[in-house]
């Protein structure tokens, strides 16, 4: 009886080590399987650049992301974000515009960015709105190339009102 028991007993041990040998093999292949589809994904989907415009008035902040060749391929504003029409051009309203951007941003594969800010025409500065998009979207994961501002600056132009003198008050 005892020899029998034995026999059994290294039979059942003999069946459990090829099924846990089967199961390790299973799961080798699987993970085989998984890094040659993210090799394959990587291969195809590659990492692209784009523009950033960001444009700053006292009334809002609206964002607009393009591919090198001009192509809109996400647009965003402040007045999107909320619904309180004084916040629109708030810094913490323009971040939240930004994480709109960013998800879109990672959907097309885009790691790089070139960030174009402009202003109010003839105003000194942007306001803190872009400070705040450009900090937030580099916390996202986002590598910004280079910042620049393209306000424009009037020449001359129209005569201003007031006259000669200026306005008296």
């Amino acid at each position: 009886m005892e020899e029998k028991t034995q026999a059994e007993e290294i039979e059942e041990q003999l069946a459990e080590k090829a099924e846990k040998e089967k199961a390790e093999k299973n799961a080798e292949d699987k993970i085989e399987e998984s890094e040659e589809k993210d090799s394959k994904k990587k291969s195809t989907r590659k990492e692209r650049t784009g523009i950033l415009y960001i444009n700053a008035t006292p009334n809002n902040t609206i964002l607009s992301l393009t591919d090198l060749a001009g192509n809109t391929i996400a647009r965003s504003s402040g007045g999107q974000s909320t619904k309180q029409s004084r916040l629109k051009s708030s810094p913490t309203v323009a971040m939240f515009a930004a994480k709109k951007i960013g998800e879109e941003a990672k959907d097309a594969n885009i790691k790089n960015l070139y960030v174009r800010t402009r202003g109010k025409t003839g105003a000194t500065t942007t306001g803190s709105a872009p400070f705040a998009i450009i900090k937030s979207l580099g916390r996202d994961g986002f590598k910004i190339i280079s910042i620049m501002e393209i306000t424009r600056q009037p020449r001359g132009g129209p005569k201003q009102k007031g006259g000669r003198r200026g306005r008296r008050v």
